[in-house]
């Protein structure tokens, strides 16, 4: 049975307050912006996470251990129930990397003698909650440069080849087709009246079809019946005014950043066959046509940045998928999630996955001169003379 530590009992209580006010930002009336993500039921999650270090090729000395732990976001909670740490685990504390992507376990072990064992596994309730995509998508915009949310993921990172030619040239057949289904939407010409005596203006045909996908009646068509008097000629609008008509500001109008990041989504899952393997780069994928759930994020990311729209992937329990940064008129910023395997989902996340890490370009000050992708779990320290190194098991799934 696992033993509870009265020493990390403070740790317990931290973690405690922080999930605490956690909850709260979670809150669904915390968001009232129709432009905000929304969220949907949270899925509660017992997880434990950990490691277990033998010191099996003889004593070991100065043991370091950093263990990736589930993350605290808005659409996560994260609270410890139960400890189970040795006695020989002298520090053991929690620290976010640069970025607050990251949240890592660190264990610290003076000396382990040989043939012992040391542990340190935590088990977590974390309560996850699916998004639900926002209420008015067209309210939002791409966001300032200025943004320092926004800077930090435009970069390239390992894997996704940000400004590279052939992913320059996906971003721009991507923006293409947007461009084309927007301008080929027109109203069905059958549609009109039979009976009609005068044709509609050239500027109507242009009149894209509404939400429905019924095409809009024109307004200048006119029954030969329904010939205006003399009077309501004098009062109707000149012909000759250049005041564009709602018909033609919805035809003229441009895509929404909604709309932009959702055509790059589309061209990579469209171009992109889900085939486990392994990991690819975003111009790997592209080329070869097949990759899974890292490979369409990793592609999708790289042209997000490439057409300067923040985004990053996202590591969950056995999975992995993207998220992209728009903001409101006001400056408020919003991720909104994307699925890179299964049911395509755009702009929301329908299954509750325990998040462990946001981001895809990790520094931790152990591993000097890497950068990771992925801040996986790492162990160094010095064996005794006579000695080798350590043995360990990192602990991580559902309890």
């Amino acid at each position: 049975m696992p033993r509870i530590i009265t020493q990390t009992l403070p740790i317990f209580l931290t973690l405690t307050l922080l999930a605490g006010s956690a909850a709260a930002q979670i809150a669904p009336s915390a968001v009232d912006s129709p432009a905000a993500p929304r969220l949907g039921p949270g899925t509660i999650t017992r997880y434990r996470t950990g490691a277990v270090i033998t010191a099996k090729n003889g004593a070991v000395r100065n043991i370091k251990a950093m263990v990736a732990a589930p993350l605290e976001c808005p659409e996560q909670t994260v609270q410890t129930v139960e400890e189970d740490v040795s006695p020989t685990v002298t520090g053991f504390d929690y620290r976010l990397l640069p970025g607050d992507g990251a949240r890592q376990m660190l264990i610290f072990i003076p000396n382990l003698p040989s043939g012992a064992e040391a542990r340190a596994v935590i088990t977590y309730e974390v309560v996850t909650h699916t998004i639900l995509p926002p209420e008015d998508p067209s309210l939002l915009i791409e966001p300032n440069r200025r943004d320092r949310e926004a800077k930090q993921y435009l970069g390239p990172s390992p894997f996704i080849d940000v400004g590279h030619r052939k992913i320059k040239k996906a971003v721009a057949e991507a923006l293409a087709a947007l461009e084309e289904t927007e301008s080929d939407e027109s109203p069905d010409e059958a549609d009109e009246p039979t009976d009609a005596k005068e044709s509609v203006d050239a500027e109507d045909d242009a009149t894209p079809a509404n939400e429905g996908g019924a095409a809009k009646t024109p307004a200048t068509t006119v029954a030969a019946a329904e010939t205006p008097s003399s009077e309501e000629s004098a009062a109707a609008p000149d012909a000759t005014d250049e005041s564009p008509s709602a018909e033609q500001a919805v035809a003229t109008a441009e895509p929404t950043a909604w709309q932009r990041v959702e055509a790059l989504y589309d061209y990579a899952i469209d171009h992109v066959e889900y085939e486990e393997g392994v990991d690819k780069s975003s111009v790997q994928v592209l080329q070869d046509g097949v990759g899974d759930c890292q490979a369409i994020g990793a592609l999708f990311v790289a042209m997000c940045r490439t057409a300067k729209i923040p985004a990053r992937l996202v590591w969950v329990h056995e999975h992995q998928y993207a998220e992209f940064y728009l903001t409101d008129a006001q400056g408020n910023g919003y991720w909104f999630p994307v699925e890179t395997a299964g049911t395509p989902a755009f702009g929301e996340m329908r299954i509750a996955r325990v998040i462990l890490q946001k981001g895809d370009n990790f520094r931790v000050p152990e591993r000097r001169g890497e950068r990771l992708r992925y801040a996986s779990d790492y162990l160094t320290g010095l064996p005794t003379p006579g000695g080798g190194k350590p043995g360990v098991k990192y602990i991580r799934g559902m309890q």
